[in-house]
């Protein structure tokens, strides 16, 4: 077992490694699938669209994606959809950019339910290092592994599966698994079966129960996929739970993202929030030169017309609040593109400025 109720019972595939470290950017080429499948967690905004997002960012372009993944001093690059393989030039594209900016070290994974050796073999061209195929759920029972050995034959592309453990599909989950093996396949990934805003009604229609209060994973997901690798502990089966995704790997690339943007009077909290002080006001040169008056030095403040506030750093501002003519607070925000924020305290002050 590892960390959060993850077990692996063959090496980590190198895409997961990445993952593990939060050292990942996370690629959405395009929301669009023909698979349909009932559990897919994608949410609304992308399901089914042709969008592009660079982890939180909707991006327009391929630009862009270079600047999420500096941004967070990504090491490697896990490609998603909907199906990268609906818009093969616009993946191609892709990888050969990454490729060129970050170079051979740089670690690019691929999620497609399309099993086509000629689009694998454009891909592995471009520069793709590692391949996982979603089979339908309709398929695990009796896939046949011939497209999927060509491809490991005409490439040096490592060769996985990754498939959810779905609660009353055990039988046919564990047919995968072996087909899988005995094909030569180099890793089964199976994910704990979650919930989310866009497929909550599974959960009724399909009869699962939430696992726990504070989870957004459905029972009995877990003892299914650890079961399967107890009875087959040959297979190179690697479980990974929801509380890993969210407890391990979205925490760590938080942390890791926050070490490049944050700035030198922003706080990194343990978590990999940023925490800031905050000014608004309607005037924000005058209100940058009322804390310069008060001692702040330059360096612990600056002006965000884009997000139009001045912020300075929390330990001074609470220092110097109830002096200022200002609605001042102290903000904790993800360090992602659109800095989301979780919180605010106010500080006492006059508050005769704007809000946001």
């Amino acid at each position: 077992m590892h960390e959060c109720g993850s077990a692996s019972n063959c090496p980590l595939p190198k895409g997961c490694e990445h993952c593990v470290n939060g050292s990942k950017m996370v690629l959405l080429i395009t929301g669009r699938c023909r698979t349909g499948c009932f559990y897919c967690p994608i949410s609304p905004e992308k399901m089914g669209r042709d969008v592009m997002f660079a982890n939180e960012r909707r991006i327009s372009n391929l630009g862009e994606m270079i600047e999420e993944a500096e941004s967070m001093d990504a090491t490697g690059t896990g490609i998603t959809g909907g199906d990268p393989l609906l818009e093969v030039e616009r993946t191609v594209s892709a990888i050969r950019l990454l490729r060129e900016r970050f170079g051979q070290g740089h670690h690019i994974h691929l999620y497609t339910s399309v099993i086509d050796a000629g689009a694998a073999g454009a891909l592995w061209g471009a520069g793709l290092d590692e391949i996982r195929f979603h089979p339908p759920m309709s398929q695990w029972g009796e896939m046949g592994f011939g497209e999927v050995e060509r491809i490991m034959s005409g490439t040096s592309l490592d060769v996985g599966i990754e498939v959810p453990a779905v609660p009353g599909q055990g039988e046919a989950l564990e047919r995968l698994v072996l087909s899988a093996s005995e094909a030569g396949v180099g890793f089964v990934n199976i994910n704990e079966l979650e919930f989310s805003e866009s497929n909550w009604n599974m959960m009724e229609d399909m009869g699962y129960r939430v696992k726990g209060d504070l989870s957004s994973a459905v029972a009995g997901s877990e003892e299914l996929a650890l079961g399967i690798m107890r009875r087959h502990p040959g297979c190179p089966v690697h479980f990974c739970s929801s509380a890993f995704k969210d407890g391990v790997q979205l925490r760590r690339r938080l942390i890791r993202r926050a070490g490049v943007v944050a700035m030198a009077h922003d706080i990194v909290t343990d978590d990999g929030t940023i925490l800031k002080g905050v000014v608004y006001a309607d005037d924000l040169d005058e209100a940058a030169a009322a804390l310069a008056r008060l001692r702040v030095p330059a360096g612990l403040m600056r002006v965000d017309r884009g997000m139009g506030r001045v912020e300075v750093a929390p330990w001074r501002l609470r220092r110097v609040s109830r002096r200022l003519p200002y609605s001042s607070y102290i903000v904790e925000e993800y360090p992602t593109f659109d800095r989301m924020e979780v919180e605010r305290t106010p500080l006492a002050g006059m508050g005769r400025g704007k809000r946001a």
